[in-house]
């Protein structure tokens, strides 16, 4: 019974900090584009004046008229016109990507909002070859039709550092995830991607084990470094030597056990791009060969029809994947009680709330899919996290640490 009081206390504290934190965080998400327009005209311009090749082109569009603007839905092709300045003129560019347009439907911008049109579907086909560039839009306000047009901006060659992410990075994981779509029965993007995760995990094995074994000894030495402490109260110097041996003779490093986090993080930056703008025939250019049943339009990203992994899911997978989390913390910080005035382990525990919580946040501000690979590699961590707690302690002769002191001999 206490340890269902105490499991109802720990999902209660999770839950009440998870609620607060993704209020605040939505609260000022809204408040974006929320304020109160200038009123009187109609204002089209680009969110900058210089994009590189595999940056996506955006427009913004707002109207401060008193009437709605309406855009006409021109799908499959580019929203707007778009012109390019070739030999002294300006050349309009077209493009007709093979896009499923069955949802598509005309844009309305209502009086005093401000909307954006990003080309994610037409970039490379558009805005491939570098030179300056410039949109236009015809549309009706207050019954006259009228044409905007938009400031002029450049597309340039993308730079060293992007070049070198895409090369090492993105493209690697997006060929990947591509390959194991086309091998899915309805090129499923869901299971893609827990194939595709526990493929990387596994590929991180060695690092990642060698970390919670690691973690598992900074806990079997901890009262070690307690007594220490005790010992050399007020001593920093002589506590920090002392420690440092042990961690020597322990082999283990304070740091360690952030090592897999660390290293999945490029991936999970990479899965976000790839399910965010990556999955439509606009990218093709990006794969490495044309696999065999692979159709960019038509891959399936409605998880076993439950959960659309395009999209944000504010509230069940973040608590989902908070939860996991939470208990694999558990699971890693092991069964030792927490003494009064050990700083550390106060620290430590703090941090078994506050990150599920973190997580859990940044799982609901990202697409659901990046979601799903988070969940799924927890539960890889949580069974390789059982493996090493059930393995024998380390077991270690305390070091005899000896700390010379330097006198001065004075000479008589």
């Amino acid at each position: 019974m206490d340890k269902f009081n105490k499991f109802l206390k720990n999902a209660l504290i999770f839950l009440i900090i998870f609620l607060i934190v993704n209020y605040i965080f939505q609260y000022f998400q809204g408040d974006k584009g929320k304020e109160l327009l200038n009123s009187g005209n109609f204002i089209f311009e680009t969110t900058d004046t210089e994009y590189s090749r595999r940056q996506v082109v955006t427009v913004s569009l707002t109207n401060n008229t008193k009437e709605p603007i309406i855009i006409p839905n021109e799908c499959p092709n580019e929203p707007l016109t778009v012109l390019r300045y070739e030999n002294n003129e300006w050349v309009k560019k077209t493009a007709s990507p093979e896009l499923d347009c069955s949802s598509s439907k005309d844009l309305t911008i209502q009086p005093e909002k401000k909307i954006k049109i990003a080309y994610d579907s037409w970039n490379n086909a558009l805005f491939n070859n570098m030179g300056r560039f410039k949109i236009e839009l015809t549309t009706k306000v207050n019954g006259e039709e009228k044409t905007f047009t938009t400031n002029e901006f450049t597309i340039t060659k993308e730079g060293m550092l992007r070049q070198l992410w895409n090369g090492v990075f993105y493209r690697p994981i997006y060929n990947g995830l591509m390959f194991l779509i086309a091998k899915m029965p309805g090129n499923s993007l869901g299971w893609a991607i827990i194939l595709l995760t526990i493929l990387i995990r596994t590929i991180l094995l060695v690092p990642s084990q060698k970390a919670m074994k690691a973690q598992k000894r900074m806990q079997e030495i901890q009262p070690r470094i307690e007594k220490i402490k005790e010992k050399h109260k007020g001593d920093q110097q002589k506590i920090a030597m002392e420690t440092m041996a042990i961690w020597k003779d322990a082999k283990v490093s304070p740091f360690g056990s952030c090592l897999p986090i660390l290293l999945q993080f490029p991936v999970l930056i990479a899965l976000f791009y790839v399910i965010q703008r990556g999955l439509n025939p606009d990218n093709a250019f990006l794969l490495y060969a044309n696999y065999a049943n692979l159709n960019l339009s038509n891959i399936d990203t409605n998880f076993l029809n439950i959960l659309e992994l395009t999209k944000v899911n504010f509230y069940v997978l973040p608590l989902v994947i908070g939860g996991l989390q939470f208990f694999q913390m558990k699971l890693a910080m092991g069964k030792k009680n927490i003494k009064a005035g050990n700083e550390m382990a106060m620290a430590t525990n703090m941090m078994t709330y506050v990150m599920p919580v973190m997580i859990a946040v940044f799982t609901a501000s990202m697409p659901a899919g990046v979601g799903l690979y988070w969940g799924v590699s927890t539960i890889y961590g949580i069974v390789q996290q059982i493996v090493v707690n059930r393995g024998k302690p380390h077991t270690a002769d305390e070091p005899t640490v000896r700390i010379i002191e330097n006198k001065e001999n004075n000479i008589t």
